[in-house]
């Protein structure tokens, strides 16, 4: 637990629903959630809310030994079904909006879903129309089936005088967050709600925000990310404006006028207010803003120093983190701007940082090699089979795929991946799921997908196609059409094409990835 702090002293709870249940104890009338359609929610209002809905779900017969799959937009009723099921003890698998058929069918099996939570139409995608279907397939196919739960018609109701004693044990995995892999399958990744707590908690103390903060919620709230600002928010706090879908155009007047003083996600948006700012020199964007988070991208240093003069002021302190450690490293508000640029922060309180070797042997500070952690926030092993036996090592450290070194400081600095995923926008993206899509285009002899830097996005997709012989060049067109009649998300799908006659490939007739990022970067 925190000790007393210059904002009042902290909420605690091993749990989530007891930690947001001790936060509003000690500020009921505080603001803690507002919207783009101009709600406002105090303390006491959201837990009361979030008790009826936990008894609605109860009277429907949701327990501990339900899983509940939700794949919902980043809306107060989301964060809300969040809290409802936290009190009951489901277990919960938060699906980003983003995925399709195909992602979210696998995720539906692997996490054996006995409910599924969805808008219904959003963004002119029917949603339910999807659950349908794989609730449908699951049934052909003899696999378990699922019941459908549609959002937008109204969330459950119920007295909460009715509700059993809440769970109190910490460790027990009662989240099942998805992520990709290097096959094509998506990974469903087991956390307790200690271990989200102790992430939260460590970027907390790093950011050291205060019941007078205000920060923006512009990114999906299934992220893992997600759970990080909400322990983060009911830890020490601050009050959460949400938006359904972050625009430039919308997000930051309705931010402005909310008072929002903590606002981030990730290099993206970054971005997004440096070029507001860059467009309207005359007044600041974000007038109350302290300051500026985010991770689930490489941020170049070039883009630390354009904000503080952008912004008049403003620190990025970005960090480091994945869907299996929440948070590894981050910023922190005592960092010097030399720190800040240069690096990913220090390590949050209780995250170990092991480097090593190709022989899995330590090496010094300053020299690069595979990184490795270990800590209460590490996630409790894949729930998909055989997943966990590359991933750990033997003493407990889990190899996270990426490179980079620890400075003499103990600040972390991130240089690339051993592991061939792609990052989105804070997203991971698998290769040989595209891969696998594309090879089944006639006019595909071979291909390679390959993350290329990209300011706006971290690393874009490309995909680099040598032609089946008789075949004509696949076009952009083709290959997106081919790509969408697959089932793949919007995300996964190639900006960059390039066809080529020979694919680069080494005695063993392995693709040779690295020369095509040379190539194209």
């Amino acid at each position: 637990m925190y000790a007393m702090g210059e904002h009042g002293r902290f909420a605690a709870g091993d749990t989530m629903w007891a930690l947001f249940a001790d936060r509003v104890r000690r500020t009921p009338d505080a603001f803690m959630f507002g919207d783009e359609h101009g709600r406002r929610f105090t303390c006491a209002e959201s837990l009361a809310w979030a008790e009826r809905v936990a008894a609605g779900f109860h009277a429907m017969g949701v327990d501990e030994r339900t899983v509940v799959s939700w794949q919902l937009p980043t809306r107060i009723e989301t964060v809300i079904i969040s809290l409802a099921l936290s009190r009951i003890g489901a277990v919960q698998n938060p699906i980003i909006a983003l995925y399709r058929e195909r992602e979210v069918g696998a995720l539906l099996r692997i996490a054996r879903t006995n409910l599924l939570l969805v808008p219904g139409v959003w963004k002119g995608f029917d949603y339910a129309e999807m659950a349908a279907l794989l609730q449908a397939r699951a049934m052909a196919n003899g696999r378990p089936t699922f019941d459908i739960m549609l959002t937008d018609e109204g969330l459950p109701d119920g007295d909460p005088a009715t509700l059993p004693a809440a769970p109190a044990d910490p460790d027990i995995v009662k989240w099942l967050y998805s992520t990709s892999g290097t096959t094509s399958e998506p990974k469903a990744v087991r956390h307790s709600d200690g271990s989200l707590i102790s992430a939260g908690t460590g970027i907390a103390k790093m950011l050291q925000p205060g019941l007078d903060d205000i920060a923006a919620l512009a990114y999906p709230y299934a992220h893992i990310g997600g759970a990080d600002h909400l322990v983060m928010a009911m830890r020490n706090g601050m009050a959460t404006v949400s938006v359904e879908q972050f625009t430039p155009a919308a997000s930051f007047p309705l931010f402005a006028d909310y008072g929002v003083t903590v606002f981030g996600g990730g290099t993206a948006h970054y971005l997004a207010l440096i070029n507001d700012q860059a467009e309207h020199p005359d007044r600041l964007t974000l007038p109350h803003l302290r300051q500026f988070t985010g991770g689930g991208a490489p941020k170049p240093p070039e883009l630390f120093w354009r904000m503080l003069e952008q912004t008049r002021g403003v620190r990025i302190r970005h960090g480091y983190g994945m869907t299996e450690c929440p948070m590894i490293a981050n910023g922190s508000a005592d960092d010097t701007d030399e720190q800040l640029a240069n690096t990913d922060g220090a390590p949050v309180e209780g995250c170990e940082i092991l480097i090593v070797d190709e022989f899995e042997q330590p090496v010094p500070a300053g020299v690069d090699g595979d990184i490795c952690v270990r800590g209460p926030m590490l996630f409790k092993g894949y729930l998909n089979e055989g997943a966990d036996a590359e991933a750990f090592r033997p003493d407990g450290f889990f190899r996270t795929g990426d490179r980079g070194h620890l400075r003499a400081d103990g600040h972390i600095v991130l240089t690339g991946r051993t592991k061939e995923l792609i990052i989105r926008k804070g997203e991971n993206i698998s290769p040989r799921e595209i891969e696998d899509v594309l090879m089944s285009h006639p006019a595909v002899g071979a291909i390679a997908v390959i993350g290329l830097p990209d300011d706006a996005r971290g690393e874009r997709v490309c995909a680099v196609i040598e032609t089946a012989p008789g075949a004509a060049p696949i076009t952009f067109q083709e290959m997106s059409e081919h790509c969408r009649a697959a089932g793949l998300m919007t995300q996964k799908i190639p900006e960059q094409l390039e066809v080529i006659d020979v694919l680069p490939r080494n005695p063993t007739l392995k693709i040779l990835k690295r020369v095509l990022v040379e190539q194209f970067r």
